[in-house]
């Protein structure tokens, strides 16, 4: 979903604290489990509410695993997303992991992440996803406010949440990412910094909130496009962009993109930050996307096309592209300024330094240990910064 606004307050001038990324030299595995219960109003994630293709799905999830072991095998991060991988049943998830352990070696350490909807769970599936060696749970939880799930058509009450987060606690997760979302109808400042509130008291390890965003053919697109639903307009929105990243940073959390926040430098998503710092990755399963440091791939957006093709002993792929030189130098000054971690000066060249000058003058970046890096406003346009740099 898209997170970063456009607009802000001339009056924001503080930058977020520069995290340099952990060593991320090993590629991360990305897995796409395209099954849900129900689907939310705003998901334009690839995933199914049909049951009987699981089965059909694993099968052709080790074929497709056949067709990379060679090419990557090892990693340090491995990532389970969708989707909802906690509507899998035991026998199911167990499949996966030991799938996955057969071909792949993971090293010591490695980050194991699993998306979680808090609805899944209870004390004894969480020891159970535990036992799987999953050591970080992002649970969706994205608001504590009952009228609000309501609408996004979440499964879970803002109670079954706050029990979920605490059971997690209690089975020994110590690694804890709270899923949240602003920008709903209707939602104030006070209601949002409720749901912050409530969120902080947990004491999670990592915070991600979004922007509700209409994307593709869902439910919030049309509801948006008829006129039958009213969002926030663009000073509200960056007023509560605003609010989150003063509010998160008051209590102890680094705001280390443009929508993530870390209770530390140590508990900043590593999977994730190699798609921000152009490390491989391989994405399994359908709709999952990979990056070999030259090319991009995809596969297909469908279950069953995704299937058909590795029964014919074909990749699943969908599209692909090769990455030029130059492509990859703008997809590195993009996704380098949605990190506070920035760009390095001499990467931009001499050529442009009057428009880092104004765009310093206009708060948007800072420079510090040779790197520019967005400020808080600067966030609120991070999509646009490479645009700035260019224009100036």
């Amino acid at each position: 979903m898209r997170s970063n606004v456009e607009g802000g307050h001339p009056s924001e001038r503080q930058g977020a604290r520069g995290v340099s990324p952990q060593p991320l030299s090993l590629p991360g595995l990305y897995v796409h489990v395209p099954f849900c219960r129900t689907k939310c109003v705003y998901c334009d994630f690839y995933s199914v509410t049909r049951t009987g293709l699981e089965d059909a799905w694993l099968d052709s999830l080790a074929r497709e695993i056949a067709l990379y072991k060679d090419r990557f095998t090892r990693f340090d991060s491995l990532y389970i997303g969708g989707g909802t991988p906690t509507c899998l049943d035991e026998r199911r998830m167990a499949a996966l992991f030991h799938t996955l352990h057969e071909h792949f070696t993971f090293s010591a350490g490695a980050e194991i992440t699993m998306e979680a909807n808090p609805d899944d769970l209870d004390g004894p599936r969480l020891t159970r996803i535990k036992s799987l060696g999953v050591n970080r749970l992002s649970l969706g939880v994205q608001s504590f406010d009952d009228n609000e799930l309501a609408f996004l058509r979440r499964r879970h009450t803002a109670a079954g949440a706050e029990r979920a987060v605490s059971a997690a606690g209690d089975v020994g997760f110590s690694n804890i990412g709270i899923d949240l979302m602003y920008g709903l109808p209707g939602q104030t400042h006070d209601t949002w910094l409720a749901t912050m509130t409530r969120a902080v008291s947990f004491s999670p390890a990592h915070l991600s909130c979004y922007q509700l965003t209409p994307e593709g053919e869902t439910p919030l697109s049309r509801m948006v496009g008829t006129g039958g639903l009213l969002l926030p307009d663009e000073e509200q929105s960056a007023d509560l962009f605003l609010l989150t990243s003063r509010f998160l940073e008051a209590h102890g959390y680094m705001h280390y993109e443009v929508s993530n926040f870390a209770a530390s430098k140590r508990l900043c998503c590593r999977h994730n930050q190699k798609y921000w710092e152009h490390v491989d990755y391989l994405g399994l399963g359908p709709a999952a996307h990979s990056f070999d440091g030259t090319g991009r791939w995809w596969n297909h957006r469908s279950v069953e096309r995704y299937c058909e093709a590795l029964n014919r002993g074909m990749r699943p792929v969908e599209g692909e592209e090769s990455l030029s030189p130059e492509q990859l130098e703008l997809e590195t000054l993009y996704l380098g300024l949605r990190t506070s971690h920035g760009v390095g000066l001499p990467s931009l060249g001499k050529e442009s330094l009057p428009a880092v000058r104004e765009l310093k003058r206009a708060g948007l970046v800072t420079i510090r240990a040779g790197r520019l890096r967005p400020s808080r406003r600067g966030y609120l346009v991070a999509d646009s910064l490479p645009l700035l740099l260019s224009r100036y």
